[in-house]
């Protein structure tokens, strides 16, 4: 699906009667992931802002993670009716007390039911019963160490993490399905108690990856963006089911 079908500029967008979400997404162009055509067609309209990250690392996220917030509201005057910060690491590397705190402050100046991508991670996880996981990234070391910490303050157990130490968003949305599929089988090996897999990174493309990934491990698997897409429809009092991304969108609406 053509990101540009969820334009905000669409001149139909005022009458448009299908729920608008809104995303606040890492990449400067501001476009909407492919994920929500994969998952919703035109059942809904996304809407994105870009923050421009420099990179994914601490480094990369300082100068514009303090412009959030006010992304946040823009989505609001244009017409979302809730709100996520559409990136795993950038909410989470400050700790999970921050991220609550990020949160917190989407929804105080938006007045929206807001979430973010590391929010959705931890709760589509405990919805699959998964409470040890083992864990696939596309990062550098010092996000691993705090993606573990974050996951363990959510109440889950890291049983084995490797990260693929990708700074560069480009980069990372050119890794392969394959490359994906095996460094996710490689963490689930370590230790058997493992009792799902976790793929962290919005910008990874995950759609040819979660389904072969359970029918091969017998394990329920999630990716951070359509996690996040889970999390947002959800929390937006909208039904998330959907077909292509596993046995968290098989779910039953709540």
């Amino acid at each position: 699906m053509n990101a540009a079908a969820y334009s905000p500029s669409s001149p139909s967008s005022t009458v448009d009667p299908r729920p608008c979400l809104g995303l606040v997404v890492p990449p400067a162009a501001g476009a909407v992931p492919e994920d929500a055509g994969h998952l919703y067609g035109e059942r809904m309209r996304f809407i994105a802002r870009g923050l421009g990250i420099g990179g994914v690392s601490p480094e990369g996220f300082a100068p514009v993670v303090d412009r959030i917030v006010g992304l946040a509201r823009e989505l609001r005057d244009a017409g979302a009716q809730a709100v996520s910060m559409m990136g795993t690491s950038i909410s989470f590397y400050r700790g999970a007390a921050r991220t609550e705190q990020l949160r917190q402050a989407m929804e105080d100046a938006t007045g929206l039911p807001c979430t973010t991508m590391s929010h959705a991670v931890v709760r589509a996880l405990k919805a699959l019963g998964v409470r040890r996981v083992a864990v696939a990234t596309s990062y550098i070391d010092e996000l691993n160490h705090a993606l573990v910490a974050y996951l363990q303050d959510g109440g889950l157990q890291v049983t084995a993490i490797e990260g693929l130490s990708l700074v560069g968003v480009a980069e990372i949305g050119a890794v392969t399905p394959q490359t994906l599929i095996a460094l996710a089988e490689r963490v689930a090996a370590r230790d058997a108690s493992a009792q799902g897999v976790f793929i962290s990174c919005g910008g990874l493309l995950t759609h040819e990856v979660i389904e072969p990934l359970e029918r091969r491990l017998g394990l329920p698997a999630i990716a951070s963006s359509p996690a996040g897409f889970w999390d947002l429809v959800t929390s937006a009092g909208l039904d998330a089911q959907a077909q292509g991304f596993g046995r968290l969108f098989r779910l039953p609406a709540a």
